[in-house]
């Protein structure tokens, strides 16, 4: 019994360090790399909606504080996360026979820029979207914003995290 205990731990060990530094969410961080900042994200969308670019800036924050053991730093981080809200726009996707929206949609557009500084070839620079679907007969105010930002912050920052640490 004491053997195949010792052969259970031995097989355990080996699968978790054969293959080198592994994370549960699907990233691999050189062991090095143990702090990142987020720069602040300048508002050029067409329609500026205040507060947005901090709302973003902390979304990501907290996105990667809690799926990494990595530090927040102010500067000099190992990993930088910096661009702008380049899309902030609502449009109607679906008519009623009144000629009115039934339905609208609120997208909000990020270009990023990622730099890695100990590994500079997984640096990037991409823009993410993303959109969320409201009753035509609401105004995007209160409530139905935040949740609207919300989720279409969840999915923008999940995709920049995938993008730029579990190289999806």
């Amino acid at each position: 019994m004491k053997r195949i205990t010792y052969i259970y731990i031995f097989i355990l060990t080996v699968t978790f360090t054969s293959c080198g530094i592994y994370s549960f969410t699907g990233i691999s961080l050189d062991p090095d790399v143990k702090t990142f900042q987020v720069n602040r994200f300048e508002n050029l969308a067409l329609l500026v909606e205040p507060g947005l670019e901090r709302d973003f800036q902390v979304s990501l924050q907290d996105l990667i504080q809690n799926q990494t053991n990595l530090s927040l730093e102010t500067s000099n981080a190992h990993l930088v996360y910096e661009g702008e809200i380049t899309d902030y726009r609502i449009s109607p996707t679906t008519a009623t026979s009144e000629s009115t929206a039934a339905q609208n949609r609120l997208t909000i557009s990020v270009k990023i820029r990622f730099f890695n500084r100990k590994k500079p070839e997984d640096d990037l620079e991409q823009s993410f979207s993303f959109f969320y679907d409201y009753p035509g007969s609401s105004q995007l105010i209160g409530g139905l914003k935040t949740t609207a930002h919300e989720e279409i912050f969840e999915r923008i920052t999940q995709d920049v995290f995938n993008a730029t640490l579990a190289k999806w």
